[in-house]
């Protein structure tokens, strides 16, 4: 008996098993598709507006603070805008408490008693010159 003959083989055949079938990656959400950080602009926007106007940086520090939270992303810009535009607020309230409202009580003193004196800063001033330097 002979044994059977071995199978042809060709370059041209097709492999006897098929490749499995690959499905697509899902699509990925998980950040903006530009790389940009959400809160990031309106960081620095907070940042310089802080130096000037103290409420408006803290309000958008904030803000631009939240939105970055909310992408999972650290935001410096805003917690720096946060800082400054608190310490800011604080500093402007004492201003006023230390220059204003002494000015005021003088004022109204002077409204209900022309002839008084009051002391506005450490010097004594009769309500006539007090009325006098405002009219300049």
């Amino acid at each position: 008996q002979t044994p059977p003959a071995a199978p042809a083989y060709s370059q041209n055949a097709a492999p006897a098993y098929s490749a499995p079938a690959y499905n697509a990656a899902p699509a990925y959400n998980g950040g903006t598709t530009n790389g940009s950080v959400p809160g990031k602009t309106l960081g620095i926007v907070a940042f310089i507006v802080s130096f000037f106007f103290g409420l408006l940086g803290l309000i958008l520090g904030i803000v631009a603070l939240v939105q970055s939270k909310k992408a999972g992303r650290g935001n410096g810009f805003a917690i720096a805008a946060i800082i400054i535009g608190a310490i800011s607020v604080v500093v402007g309230l004492i201003v006023i408490f230390a220059v204003i409202v002494p000015s005021l009580n003088a004022a109204t003193t002077c409204l209900n008693d022309p002839t008084a004196v009051v002391q506005v800063w450490g010097v004594d001033l009769s309500c006539q010159e007090v009325l006098e330097q405002s009219n300049r």
